[in-house]
């Protein structure tokens, strides 16, 4: 072995940080034993070293400055675990460059700028994991890169935003409206001041723009996934669906065919037997499918100190074997293809569509004529409601062009007898 002992730099000291540290620390001794060499830190980045964070800490532990770490030959790993583009973005880079292996939980910046990060790695011959960037500690980025390697993956699916489906159970279970199941999130600290990256999607496109680069071999750009969230979801949507014998849940999905791959996040109805279906509360799956496994599913937390922190050390824990034994570089980019992505309008699945009418003979005729000028066939029709003069009406498509379908409602919504087209919800049965 090239080395005695590994040490490691750490970016940040926030929740996860702290969740590193002490991992590391209480697990010492057997990630000795699992690693062939001790793993220690050498030293942590802050803002402020004085700050009460709930650790024994050494004050020489601790800097301000990125250059100690970044710059400094003692270290061998640097553990990126800031969170957001700037600074960690030059830090990492500055890290790769100095030829140090990289470790980082850090989505948005694995998701926008993955491509100039593993350059960097190649150029250097070291190593970039991000294990923790994807669905917290459930393991399904190495799993992707080596244990399906074997297999042509189909397509992945999955519940990746734990803030989100909780927000959805409780609407669901406890009969809470949207505002209602966001503040809720709120108190329990499951979501943010400022939940947008949560709830309009963009949390779980990052992920799953990560996940897909992966699943596919080909860079998939953050700007190329469909991203729709959950604000327009209600309890009525919520009941509908129920008594259609379906669930609600924000889905991230990405597939593969011959004629190029689809990315998108979007609420979506599914089955009651489907097995993401029970997956509730914060809790996180991703479901598989490859050529020659079949079907895997991959169940866990998704976000927390400790979870996260596990994804972290682990990847740590496989940097360190490979430094040991002089073969840096092994965790290198996938993405040799160049597939093309679909076109959101040249998607096809099955949609649920509530519309608000004017209750009156002849409505439902019109606005079944205009689907079927645009090949868009309806498998069920529910009136669920009338006050007398507006009527509320439930539709279910077959599986329809996405363009086919939006062509119809520009005309629908624009008909005299139509009050309002409530929502549209994508089936995914």
């Amino acid at each position: 072995m090239s080395k005695s002992r590994i040490n490691v730099g750490l970016l940040g000291l926030g929740t996860v940080g702290r969740g590193v540290y002490r991992i590391l620390k209480d697990n010492r001794a057997e990630i000795e034993q699992k690693v062939g060499a001790p793993v220690e830190i050498k030293k942590i980045l802050v803002r402020n070293p004085k700050k009460d964070r709930g650790l024994e800490l050494e004050q020489d532990l601790l800097t301000t400055d990125a250059g100690d770490i970044i710059n400094n030959p003692d270290i061998d790993i640097v553990v990126e675990v800031m969170g957001g583009i700037n600074p960690a973005l030059e830090y990492s880079l500055g890290a790769l460059k100095q030829g140090k292996s990289l470790v980082t939980a850090n989505k948005d910046m694995v998701a926008a700028h993955g491509k100039e990060l593993f350059q960097a790695a190649g150029e250097n011959g070291c190593d970039i994991f991000f294990e923790a960037s994807v669905a917290g500690g459930i393991p399904i980025i190495r799993p992707l890169k080596e244990c399906l390697a074997a297999n042509r993956i189909r397509q992945v699916f999955g519940i990746i935003n734990g803030t989100t489906n909780y927000m959805l159970t409780q609407m669901s279970k406890e009969g809470l409206s949207f505002d209602e199941a966001l503040a809720q999130a709120q108190a329990l600290g499951y979501a943010e001041a400022d939940p947008t990256a949560d709830v309009g999607g963009y949390d779980a496109a990052r992920k799953l723009a990560i996940i897909a680069s992966i699943a596919f071999n080909t860079r998939v750009p953050l700007d190329r996934v469909y991203i729709e969230g959950i604000t327009r979801i209600t309890t009525e949507d919520i009941k509908y669906a129920s008594e259609l014998n379906y669930v609600v849940k924000l889905m991230g999905i990405a597939k593969d065919s011959d004629d190029g791959i689809e990315v998108r996040v979007h609420p979506a109805l599914l089955p009651k037997d489907h097995p993401l279906a029970p997956v509730d509360d914060v809790y996180n799956a991703i479901h598989v499918s490859g050529d020659a496994v079949g079907d895997v599913m991959f169940f866990g937390r998704g976000a927390g100190e400790l979870p996260t922190a596990s994804a972290v050390v682990g990847d740590v824990m496989s940097a360190a074997r490979y430094q040991l034994r002089g073969v840096p570089g092994m965790g290198s980019c996938t993405c040799f293809t160049e597939k093309e992505i679909k076109p959101m309008g040249l998607t096809s699945t099955k949609y649920y569509i509530r519309l608000n009418v004017a209750d009156r003979p002849g409505v439902l005729a019109s606005i079944a004529f205009v689907f079927g000028n645009n090949d868009v066939s309806l498998a069920s029709v529910i009136q669920k409601h009338t006050t007398g003069q507006a009527a509320e009406i439930v539709l279910v498509t077959h599986d329809v062009l996405e363009k086919n379908l939006q062509d119809a409602l520009k005309i629908i919504k624009e008909l005299s007898t139509v009050n309002e087209v409530s929502n549209v919800i994508r089936v995914e049965d």
